[in-house]
């Protein structure tokens, strides 16, 4: 007679259902984000052709704060928050001028 022997236990852990929805929710947050700030740096792009200083100045503050939120968050790397950041302000200097 063989002992039968009771069922194990299945450790818990997370659903893949649940992990799909946050997953979704995080890329839906993180689109939309990444769409904002696409649109900030079109915006500071535009505002290089025209003449005023002052409203130039605040579109590259605005892009530069995404931008730091963006690699922040993990949106985008470091490095390329970075290099954005530089041509910006390069484009700024030029136009300061």
């Amino acid at each position: 007679m063989a002992k039968e022997t009771a069922p194990k236990k299945k450790t818990k852990r997370p659903t893949p259902e649940k992990r799909n929805l946050q997953n979704e929710k995080r890329r839906v947050q993180n689109k939309v984000f990444r769409s904002s700030l696409r649109t900030s740096i079109k915006r500071f792009n535009e505002e290089t052709t025209k003449d005023d200083k002052d409203l130039l100045k605040e579109k590259l503050s605005e892009a530069f704060s995404l931008l730091d939120k963006a690699a922040k968050r993990g949106i985008i790397k470091k490095n390329a928050a970075s290099r954005k950041k530089a041509r910006l302000a390069a484009a700024f200097a030029k136009n300061a001028k």
